[in-house]
C-alpha cells in the first residue's frame, strides 16, 4: 500500500485513536489536528501533533500552515456547518475528505435485514442521527456539483477497553456484582453489531487514498451479530457476576429519561444486522478478531485496574431503581 500523509481531526477518541495507531502501522505520515484537551488516548510517537481548534479556523490555519494531505479524516463533524468549515479548511489541499456518520443513520427501524448501504437513510427519533445525515447531504451535494473526492464510513458501535457499549456501563456492573436488578431495555432481544475499535480501525485506514471510495459511503461494523442480552451476559460473566434483570419497554424509559429514550428508540431498540459485503469487495481482510465476549473481558479487566474511572451514575441508578420496582413481577 502506497504510504499516505493522513490527517485525523480529533485523533483521541475511541474510534480515532485506534486508526492512528493503524495508520502507523501501515507506515502513512500521520498528522493530528485536535485542542490539547488532555485526553487519556494522546496521540502516539510518530504523529505530527497540530494544536487547534477546527471550530476555529484560524486556529487550524495558524497550525496547520499550508500543509497538503493525501486524506483528511473529519472524526468531529456533528453538524452541516462543520462539515462545510473543513471542506472549506482543506479545499485543493486534501486528496479525499473521509466523514465519520453512524449506522444510526440509517432508516429505524430497518424495513429489510440486513442492513446495506443502500438502506434509506431516515431517524425521526434520534438528532444525533439526523444531523449525521445531514453532513452526509452536504457531502452527496458537493460530489455531485463539484466532484469533490467525499467519502462516508459508518461505524456501529464501537467500543475499546475503556468504554462499555450499553448505557451506564460501570453502574451496570457494580450493581450486577452487589445482586442489584438491571434494568434490560426491551428485555434484550434486540440485536446489535458491536466492533472492537481496532478492528474498525484495521479495515478503515485500507480505504483510505482509494479512489473507488470516492462519493460512496461505506459501514463497518462487525460481523457477529448477537442480542443485547447476550452482551449483558458477557459483561457478567467477565465480572464473576451472576445478573438478575428487569425488562422495561424503551417506550417506558423514555418517559422518565427523555435522553436516554431517544438512544433507545433512535438506534439500541431496534435490531441491527449488516451485510458487510461492499466494504469487503475493497477490503478482503476486513473482519472481526475480538469477539464481544474477549471484549467484555478487557474492559471490566481495565475498569479493575483504573479505579478512577469507576463512577457511578447516581441519577440514573434511581431511575433504574424506580423502574425496577414498577416491573419486577
Amino acid at each position: 500500500m502506497v504510504s499516505l500523509r493522513v490527517l485525523y481531526i480529533g485523533g483521541t477518541g475511541v474510534i480515532s485513536s485506534a486508526c492512528v495507531r493503524a495508520s502507523l502501522a501501515l507506515d502513512h505520515e500521520v498528522h493530528v489536528l485536535h485542542r490539547g484537551s488532555g485526553s487519556h488516548r494522546e496521540p502516539p510517537g510518530g504523529v505530527v501533533v497540530h494544536q487547534g481548534d477546527v471550530r476555529d479556523p484560524a486556529s487550524v490555519r495558524r497550525a496547520i500552515g499550508e500543509e497538503r494531505f493525501d486524506v483528511v479524516a473529519d472524526f468531529v463533524a456533528f453538524s452541516p456547518e462543520h462539515v462545510r468549515t473543513s471542506l472549506a479548511l482543506f479545499a485543493g489541499r486534501s486528496g479525499q475528505y473521509v466523514l465519520i456518520s453512524t449506522t444510526a443513520a440509517y432508516q429505524k427501524p430497518a424495513a429489510i435485514l440486513p442492513i446495506r448501504e443502500s438502506t434509506p437513510l431516515r431517524n425521526p427519533y434520534f438528532a444525533y442521527a439526523r444531523d449525521k445525515i445531514a453532513c452526509e447531504d452536504v457531502l452527496v451535494h458537493e460530489y455531485r456539483e463539484r466532484g469533490t473526492p467525499v467519502t462516508v464510513v459508518r461505524p456501529s458501535h464501537t467500543y475499546d477497553r475503556t468504554l462499555f457499549p450499553m448505557d451506564s456501563g460501570w453502574t451496570v456492573v457494580q450493581r450486577m456484582r452487589e445482586g442489584r436488578p438491571v434494568v434490560l431495555p426491551d428485555g434484550g432481544r434486540p440485536l446489535c453489531a458491536l466492533s472492537y475499535a481496532d478492528d474498525f480501525a484495521a479495515t478503515f485506514v485500507r480505504l483510505l487514498g482509494d479512489p473507488r471510495t470516492h462519493g460512496e459511503a461505506f459501514h463497518i461494523t462487525s460481523d457477529e451479530a448477537i442480542s443485547w442480552r447476550q452482551a449483558f451476559d458477557a459483561v457478567a460473566v467477565a465480572a464473576g457476576a451472576v445478573p438478575r434483570y428487569v425488562a422495561v419497554p424503551s417506550e417506558v424509559i423514555a418517559t422518565h429519561d427523555a435522553g436516554w429514550g431517544e438512544v433507545l428508540l433512535g438506534d439500541r431498540a431496534h435490531s441491527s444486522v449488516f451485510d458487510s459485503s461492499k466494504v469487503r469487495s475493497l477490503v478482503p481482510q476486513h473482519g472481526s478478531t475480538v469477539s464481544f465476549a474477549e471484549g467484555a473481558r478487557r474492559i471490566v479487566a481495565w475498569y479493575d485496574t483504573h479505579p478512577e474511572a469507576q463512577v457511578r451514575e447516581l441519577g440514573r441508578e434511581a431511575l433504574m431503581d424506580r423502574l425496577v420496582a414498577a416491573f419486577d413481577v
